[in-house]
């Protein structure tokens, strides 16, 4: 005789997770509750803080970018240079500069992040092996290269882990059965053991970055926004949470809930930080890039980040930012396409442009 089997859909309790999202409900200390500007300003203070060290990484010294330049190739309408400078002791960091040729004197900026794929050649117009294209392939569309023809100097990072920046596993002995991870996977649960995260680690790139930036004299380091596509997304999303330096972002196939897109289905291991939860929801900690103007670009068919929660999400960010005396309309705008998890550009590029370019330019 068998023994009598359990079924964890009739006995939800049997669900470890139905315990952990219980748990989720009231273990929030930072969740956006304010009703007037100031008590929200004075949230975004705290809740700023104690974000930047549960993420972690972003209290490690600051250290001379030296930046190389390997490359720099003329593309008729623009520039692609290619750098790799320092962003702490022991990392470095490739990236790809693309400078519009028709316009001159400080520009305005924006960091595009890849997501998941062959790495940041995917955007600046570049195959797996390096070579050029001229037609934009797969999810990402070149976003970078449209962005510069949009008239931005536009700084594009290898993210750690994708790319030039994965882990050499030479070490391990696969005949002996030794299994290769993921380099995110691998980074991600290292940074865990550190009591950090993998998103720490990046937004502390995207820092010395900016850093870096601010130095071109080709760019207004007044005038810097950000996007970036799924762990681009993520990336772009946390980035300007804790850097007021960016003034405006486009957070594609990402912002949704963590109940309901990270947590709720397979995601790579480094959208995961350790204690978040304990901060607020992602609809909470929206409320440290208001009321700096937000697009979110979102496909209706996006399996990851399912449409009804991306709604929801926004609608919660235009009450937060009315709160923070922004334009609830303006300021948070929502580009819906029939698709599935990709960028769109249709409205991006546009936006990006409207609320950086008309900023006061810096004088020399």
């Amino acid at each position: 005789m068998s023994s009598k089997r359990l079924n964890p859909a009739s006995t939800p309790e049997l669900q470890p997770t139905l315990e952990l999202r219980e748990l989720a409900q009231s273990a929030p200390r930072y969740p956006f509750v304010a009703t007037r500007k100031k008590e929200a300003e004075a949230w975004q203070i705290e809740c700023r803080h104690a974000l930047a060290q549960t993420v972690g990484f972003l209290d490690g010294p600051k250290v001379d970018p030296a930046p190389e330049v390997i490359e720099e190739v003329d593309r008729g309408d623009f520039f692609r240079r290619k750098v790799v400078i320092s962003t702490a002791p022991h990392a470095k960091m490739p990236l790809y500069l693309l400078i519009p040729k028709r316009v001159t004197g400080p520009l305005p900026v924006v960091i595009a992040y890849a997501g998941h794929g062959y790495g940041v050649k995917d955007i600046v117009g570049l195959w797996e092996d390096g070579e050029e294209r001229t037609v934009p392939d797969g999810i990402y569309k070149d976003f970078a290269v449209a962005l510069c023809r949009r008239g931005f100097l536009v700084a594009a990072p290898e993210i750690a882990g994708f790319g030039e920046r994965q882990t050499d596993y030479a070490y391990l002995n696969q005949e002996l059965g030794q299994p290769l991870p993921t380099t995110c996977h691998n980074a991600a649960t290292y940074a865990f053991m550190l009591g950090k995260s993998v998103v720490g680690l990046r937004v502390r790139d995207g820092l010395r970055l900016t850093d870096y930036v601010s130095t071109l004299k080709e760019a207004d380091s007044r005038r810097i926004g950000a996007m970036g596509l799924s762990g681009g997304g993520m990336l772009t999303f946390f980035h300007t949470a804790l850097d007021e330096r960016i003034k405006a972002c486009v957070v594609s196939g990402y912002f949704s809930s963590f109940k309901d897109s990270v947590l709720a289905m397979h995601h790579c291991t480094c959208n995961f930080v350790p204690g978040l939860l304990n901060i607020g929801e992602m609809a909470d900690l929206v409320g440290l890039i208001l009321p700096r103007p937000m697009l979110v670009e979102t496909g209706t068919r996006d399996p990851i980040f399912p449409i009804a929660t991306v709604r929801q999400s926004v609608e919660r960010a235009r009450q937060m930012c009315a709160i923070l005396g922004g334009n609830p309309q303006t300021d948070v705008e929502l580009d819906e396409f029939e698709g599935r998890h990709s960028i769109s550009g249709r409205r991006a590029y546009d936006f990006l442009w409207e609320r950086l370019a008309t900023l006061p330019i810096q004088q020399p």
